[in-house]
């Protein structure tokens, strides 16, 4: 397979966010390679989400999301780091963060990594994913469509359909917490924080689907937060 391609992410931010569910996050280094099928993601949005970091303006460290699309953005958050996939046009800052990966190729090297974790925690958050995937700020306005170190493929991978689809509130953010911007793969395990879509909890408090009701709002004892 090949990356995607810059028009896949010059789209609507939100729309992009969906269609990320179930594509395949590459990285290829000295050390080898590893792959991941992404089963979470975060929207960022250019206009009224105060919790974008677009929204103070640009600055020398969030550049990235006003490039062109298709872009990365890395930025670090208490020595770690988190990796968002730049949207829509060049100038209209927006992006989506990649917050779990179901690891598919390389689990060795990620085990490496991750001090020994197990499978199920290799990538379940955005820090623990950058840490297995060796993602830091050096590649941080990398070109996902052309570059050989990190990409996302699977073009011919099908969209979700609706009801595969979890939505809930994103994750660790301070401010607009009521919007429903994190996407996921409903009921899967890899995902880092509640498994089950909002719209879809149970009033009695007791989990649907043959899945427990979660709040994991923490990565490793580290908060996260969105682009």
């Amino acid at each position: 397979m090949t990356a995607l391609p810059s028009d896949f992410y010059c789209r609507d931010t939100i729309q992009v966010a969906r269609q990320l569910l179930g594509k395949v996050l590459v990285r290829r280094g000295r050390e080898g390679k590893v792959a991941g099928r992404i089963v979470e993601v975060e929207a960022y949005l250019h206009t009224d989400d105060p919790a974008c970091h677009a929204a103070r303006g640009c600055t020398r460290s969030n550049r990235a999301m006003f490039g062109r699309p298709g872009r990365a953005y890395v930025y670090p958050i208490h020595s770690r780091f988190c990796f968002n996939a730049v949207t829509e046009h060049t100038g209209i800052a927006s992006a989506v963060l990649i917050r779990a990966v179901e690891p598919l190729d390389g689990v060795p090297l990620m085990t490496r990594r991750r001090g020994g974790q197990t499978l199920w925690n290799l990538a379940r958050g955005p820090a623990r994913l950058c840490e297995a995937f060796d993602v830091d700020r050096r590649l941080d306005h990398c070109d996902l469509t052309t570059t050989k170190r990190l990409w996302i493929e699977g073009a011919d991978i099908r969209p979700l359909a609706n009801n595969e689809i979890g939505i809930s509130p994103r994750i660790g953010v301070s401010q607009a917490k009521e919007l429903m911007l994190r996407f996921f793969v409903d009921g899967c395990v890899f995902v880092s924080g509640p498994r089950i879509s909002a719209k879809n909890r149970p009033t009695d408090g007791k989990a649907s689907h043959g899945s427990a009701w979660r709040t994991d709002t923490t990565m490793g004892g580290l908060r996260s937060f969105g682009p």
